[in-house]
């Protein structure tokens, strides 16, 4: 069966390149959320095996969505998506219990190699 992700970024074309190098590869989209609020609902509702999770978003960031994800479920697998430049944030969400980060522009190699490594 194909692992499913939840797909959580504010720019609609981020969450469309990462679907598309997922759905490439066999991946289920689980679902998109624009924000923080939606992405924790969502979790909710489908539970995918993992999330991919931009760090700078509108009403709840990622960080704050990574927090009270990992609260309702310990073993959740977010890895974050963030800019160049944002160091902190980064290692604030790892802190936080994130698995891995992704650098945006997205290439499809480093997304696939960091999923496939926090899956197994």
């Amino acid at each position: 069966m194909a692992h499913s992700v939840l797909i959580v970024d504010d720019a609609s074309f981020m969450r469309m390149m990462i679907k598309d190098i997922l759905e490439k590869n066999g991946f289920e989209i689980a679902g998109e959320a624009k924000d923080g609020h939606e992405a924790v609902q969502l979790y909710k509702d489908t539970n995918p095996d993992l999330v991919t999770m931009d760090i700078t978003m509108p009403e709840m960031d990622g960080i704050a969505a990574l927090k009270e994800i990992k609260s309702q479920d310990p073993n959740a697998k977010i890895i974050m998506c963030s800019a160049m430049g944002q160091q902190a944030m980064v290692i604030d969400a790892i802190q936080a219990g994130a698995k891995d980060f992704i650098v945006k522009p997205f290439q499809a190699d480093r997304v696939l190699e960091a999923i496939n490594k926090t899956l197994n």
